[in-house]
């Protein structure tokens, strides 16, 4: 434990000097969404409306509380609170995770794997907000073996942060557990949103913008055009609702085959979730992290701060010794590193479609796809696959012992 909250302390320092400009990265300034972008919503914010105006406002309601968490610090300026902000948020999720790895059926692998994994991608770790919602989804994961109504709630306040923590509840047990988090997390969300919707004009303008979207540069389908544009495609590469994206004939095509990919992942996780006959202790964290792969995967927009998402999720995997997750949460520490270097690093050459920023979409998008196909692939197997001939009388792994244990759902209230 005291090597982990070393190379922590000594990293987290490291990033803190980047993103206030100690140390500059290559490339572009990531911070600039924060001193510019960020900031600019909070003034807005602070009047009590969202940005009504603002196609890059592209966010959930309780986004809000997000950017406006840097007045929970008045003595620094706005973008160093918000710094600050994100570096306790991700000691927070250091602590869940060392705390959870030291109980009987827990490692230390994940809290190696986030410690590692935010600074992989480098300052965008700090320069974005997805920290804060990743510590949410961490401790509702954490929480969903005995406290799925815990579980649920902070699923449901995710969810209105970035819309992807609704995903944790995909692999909670049928039964009780399963009816006391959904209905909590649906409450919680139903509450929050009504609490906007009646304070703050706006709170459901994020939809619009969201819907007008393109193909976002470093998307899987954007490949298509990247290879495309060698051979005579013409469209551009443009600034576009808040992200670079390529504009012109077949982009909405692919676009929605995209959207239409998305909607099979979701086909599998139900077919995956009525099929699903052994469950261990890990298995609802497992599920989680293959859903926020396939859902990322997917997407027609994969920003480097998505990466952290996945980070969060394959950690608390890891917290678990007997999960098969093991090598798909080496590969997405491997693709964070490869983002860090398509952005902030090579992203013009990303921008221009050369040969260097091709390679690198591909190698990063490549493993996140392999990633995404090893994850289900285990899940799969460890949950509905037949055990082989002449190992019925061989209990699996999670049927050794029904007894109640402090990392199982037998001991959920």
């Amino acid at each position: 434990m005291a090597r982990i909250l070393t190379v922590w302390g000594l990293t987290r320092a490291l990033l803190m000097l980047f993103v206030l400009h100690v140390f500059t990265a290559p490339g572009p300034d990531v911070t600039s969404d924060v001193s510019v972008i960020y900031q600019g919503w909070y003034e807005i914010l602070r009047t009590g409306t969202f940005p009504l105006d603002d196609v890059t406002w592209q966010y959930p309601p309780a986004a809000a509380l997000a950017v406006l968490s840097p007045a929970l610090l008045p003595f620094l300026d706005y973008a160093p609170a918000f710094f600050v902000c994100c570096l306790l948020c991700d000691a927070a999720v250091c602590a869940l995770l060392l705390y959870a790895g030291c109980r009987p059926g827990k490692s230390l692998r994940g809290a190696w794997v986030w410690v590692i994994g935010v600074v992989l991608l480098g300052p965008t770790s700090y320069a974005r907000y997805d920290v804060l919602v990743a510590a949410v989804a961490v401790a509702g994961l954490l929480a969903g073996a005995r406290h799925p109504r815990t579980m649920g709630a902070l699923a449901g306040f995710g969810a209105l942060l970035k819309g992807w923590p609704v995903l944790l509840l995909v692999g909670a047990p049928r039964g009780r557990a399963t009816r006391r988090s959904w209905s909590a997390a649906a409450g919680t969300a139903l509450v929050l949103a009504l609490a906007f919707l009646v304070t703050m004009p706006g709170a459901l303008a994020f939809l619009t913008f969201q819907r007008d979207r393109g193909t976002e540069v470093e998307s899987l389908g954007a490949l298509v055009f990247h290879v495309a544009r060698h051979f005579g495609w013409r469209g551009e590469v443009r600034l576009n609702y808040g992200s670079v994206e390529f504009l012109g004939p077949y982009v909405p095509l692919v676009s929605t085959v995209a959207q239409g990919l998305s909607v099979a992942a979701l086909c599998w996780l139900l077919a995956w979730r009525l099929r699903a006959r052994v469950r261990a202790a890990s298995t609802p964290a497992d599920a989680a992290f293959v859903a926020v792969l396939l859902f990322t995967t997917t997407s027609r927009v994969i920003s480097p701060q998505y990466m952290l998402w996945l980070v969060g999720t394959a950690a608390v995997c890891l917290a678990f010794r007997a999960s098969p997750m093991v090598v798909p949460a080496r590969l997405v520490l491997v693709a964070t590193f490869v983002t860090f270097l398509e952005f902030p690093v090579w992203f013009s050459h990303v921008v221009a479609g050369d040969p260097l920023g091709l390679a690198l979409l591909l190698v990063r998008n490549g493993l996140l796809v392999a990633a995404t196909v090893l994850a289900c692939r285990n899940l799969w197997r460890r949950t509905v696959s037949v055990p082989p001939r002449g190992a019925a009388s061989r209990p699996m792994p999670e049927q050794v012992s029904q007894a109640p244990r402090a990392d199982t759902y037998a001991s959920a209230p």
